[in-house]
C-alpha cells in the first residue's frame, strides 16, 4: 500500500515513521527546507529534534507528487488548514482511496469534524473509507519505540483492516472500530480538557484534583460525543479515556502546556509565541461550546476554559466556579 502522509509536524512525522517500519512512505512538508532536512539527516529538526527517523521516509514539499498514486491518504495537518490542503489535491484522490485524519479538532466556521470536512471537499468519495486514527499517542514516545496503541475508526471494515496492518508493529498496537463519530469527537473534545488539566497542574494542585478533573472531563466529552452520534463504549476506550489521560497528564501535550502556562500566570499570547506547533484546543474551544449549545449539552469545564482563554478570567477563579456548582447525583459518571 503506497501511503502519503500529509503534514510533517511531530505527529505526522511519527506516523510516517510507523509506516516506514514496513515499507517506503511519502511525507509532505509545507516548506522546502524542512523536507530537505528530513531527507538529508533522517531527522525532523523543527518538530522532533534528536530523534532518528527511518531512511524509508521520502519527504517532499511537492503536494501533488506526495498524493499522486497514493493508495491511502493520511491527513496530518491541523484542523484550521485541513480543508485548504485537501481542496488543493482533490482531483488526485480516487473515490475509493482511504482518507485517514490525524487532526483532533473541529472546523471553527462550520463546526464540522475533519471526516465531515473531507466528505464535503470530496463529495463523490466513498464516505465509508473516510476515517480517523486516534488514541493516547504522544509523538516523541512513538518515535522512540515505546509500546503504545491506537484506534483506526472507519465504516469500511476491509479498508480499516488493511490500514491496521500497515501501521501495526511489535511496539505499536492498532485496533479498529466503526464508530467514526465517537472516536473523532473524543479526540477533539479532550484537547479542551487538557488545557484545564494543565491549568490545574500550573496552579500546583495534586493527584486528587487531577483524578477528579479527568473523570468529570470524561463525563463531559461522553455526553456531547453521544449527542453527536457516538457510541458510549468508545469513550471508555483508547480514543476516549486513553487519549484523555495521556493528554491531561503529560507535559509533552501542547494543550497541557498551554494550560500549565496559564496556571502559572502567563498570558496566552506569550505562551503561543513560545510554541512552534498548534495547540488544537485553543482554536477548538469556541467550536466545541457551539456544538454543546447546538445539542443542548452542559459542559462546565469547557465553559470555564473558554472564560480563561478568551475573557480574561483567572484560572483559580475558574476552579472556584466549578467547585461551587449546584450539587447533583453522579448518574453513572455522565451527569
Amino acid at each position: 500500500m503506497q501511503i502519503a502522509v500529509i503534514g510533517a509536524g511531530s505527529w505526522g512525522t511519527a506516523v510516517a515513521n510507523l509506516v516506514a517500519i514496513k515499507q517506503p512512505v511519502k511525507l509532505w512538508a509545507r516548506r522546502d527546507d524542512l523536507a530537505d532536512a528530513i531527507n538529508a539527516s533522517n531527522q525532523n529538526p523543527d518538530y522532533l529534534p534528536n530523534y532518528s527517523l527511518s531512511a524509508a521516509i521520502a519527504a517532499t514539499s511537492d503536494l501533488e507528487h506526495a498524493v499522486a498514486d497514493a493508495d491511502a491518504l493520511v491527513m496530518g495537518v491541523p484542523s484550521h488548514g485541513f480543508r485548504t490542503v485537501l481542496e488543493s489535491v482533490r482531483e488526485l484522490v480516487d473515490r475509493d482511496t482511504p482518507v485517514l485524519s490525524l487532526a483532533k479538532g473541529v472546523e471553527r466556521e462550520s463546526l464540522m469534524r475533519m471526516t465531515e470536512v473531507a466528505a464535503d471537499v470530496l463529495p463523490d468519495h466513498n464516505a465509508d473509507r473516510i476515517g480517523v486514527l486516534t488514541g493516547p499517542n504522544l509523538a516523541k514516545e512513538i518515535v522512540a519505540g515505546q509500546p503504545a496503541a491506537t484506534v483506526i475508526a472507519m465504516k469500511d471494515a476491509a479498508a480499516a483492516t488493511a490500514l491496521q496492518q500497515v501501521f501495526m508493529s511489535s511496539r505499536f498496537r492498532v485496533y479498529t472500530n466503526d464508530d467514526v463519530i465517537g472516536s473523532e469527537s473524543a479526540g477533539a473534545l479532550k484537547n479542551v480538557m487538557a488545557i484545564a488539566a494543565g491549568m490545574a497542574h500550573g496552579l500546583g494542585f495534586g493527584d486528587n484534583t487531577m483524578a477528579t478533573l479527568i473523570t468529570r472531563a470524561l463525563a463531559e466529552l461522553t455526553r456531547l460525543g453521544m449527542a453527536m452520534g457516538g457510541k458510549a463504549l468508545t469513550f471508555s476506550g483508547l480514543a476516549g479515556m486513553g487519549d484523555l489521560i495521556a493528554t491531561c497528564m503529560s507535559s509533552q501535550s501542547r494543550n497541557h502546556t498551554v494550560g500549565y502556562g496559564l496556571g502559572k500566570g502567563k498570558k496566552l499570547d506569550d505562551i503561543i509565541a513560545e510554541m512552534n506547533q498548534v495547540a488544537e484546543g485553543v482554536k477548538s474551544t469556541p467550536g466545541i461550546l457551539a456544538l454543546a449549545e447546538r445539542h443542548e449539552i452542559e459542559m462546565p469545564i469547557a465553559t470555564q476554559v473558554a472564560r480563561v482563554l478568551y475573557e480574561g478570567a483567572e484560572p483559580l477563579e475558574a476552579v472556584s466556579n466549578l467547585m461551587a456548582r449546584e450539587a447533583k447525583p453522579e448518574m453513572h459518571g455522565i451527569a
